[in-house]
């Protein structure tokens, strides 16, 4: 098998591993996290905590295993912005991560709480504040900041490049642009109840069925081949 088509094929299943992985991840973890009495919830779902942050951890390795396996496609193009795009994906994996461990970290605490008879004491609600705010706040830069960041540098690239049909591309970068007002409406307390995701949530399920069916234009990446060697040249 061409080693590109096999690229294409392990960057197009990744994409679906990491949605599905998150999707799922958010379905198991928000209901207890959001609750009122969460260190009581969170102690008495200790299943669910583990599997939706082993789930969010999975995300994480998907996202950062697309920048490493599509690098080589994509520096035929441009070398600096598929270092960018490898980077962001990185520090999304890295983010998310850190996201699983205060997670996990509000878990034990919780179950602590539980065993010293649910004490009313300030530092559980404390430290229980602050492990959420600092989940949050990974989470948010790891999705709103380098996640938005490496889709619009990974569309605009492939646009560019025509390693797929622009539509596919185009539509990519827009969604991406869409998912930025998103967060920066929220900014100015502007919720417009997560339609603005739509576009780029699917357009990375048709991408990925994409990779995995037709693959990167072969002519494409030969004519990165071309520029490359053109650039070493001069």
């Amino acid at each position: 098998m061409n080693s590109n088509i096999k690229t294409a094929r392990i960057v197009g299943i990744l994409f679906i591993i990491a949605t599905v992985a998150y999707s799922l991840g958010v379905i198991l973890l928000d209901p207890i996290l959001g609750a009122s009495d969460y260190l009581t919830i969170v102690s008495g779902n200790e299943n669910q905590m583990m599997i939706g942050s082993f789930l969010v951890l999975i995300d994480a390795v998907a996202v950062a295993g697309i920048g490493i396996m599509i690098y080589p496609i994509l520096k035929k193009h441009s070398e600096s912005l598929a270092l960018g795009y490898a980077g962001a994906r990185i520090a999304e994996g890295v983010l998310f991560t850190i996201n699983v461990i205060a997670i996990l970290t509000l878990l034990a605490l919780s179950q602590d709480f539980v065993k010293a008879g649910s004490p009313d004491a300030s530092y559980y609600q404390t430290f229980g504040t602050i492990l959420l705010a600092a989940g949050d706040l990974a989470f948010l830069f790891g999705f709103a900041v380098a996640f938005t960041i490496s889709a619009l540098i990974l569309n605009y690239l492939l646009y560019r490049s025509n390693l797929v049909p622009r539509w596919l591309s185009g539509w990519g970068f827009a969604g991406a642009a869409l998912l930025w007002v998103y967060y920066l409406l929220q900014s100015f307390n502007i919720d417009l109840l997560g339609i603005l995701f739509i576009p780029i949530a699917v357009q990375e399920m048709v991408f990925a069925v994409w990779l995995i069916v037709k693959g990167f234009d072969p002519h494409a990446i030969d004519y990165g081949d071309v520029n490359t060697d053109t650039n070493e040249i001069k």
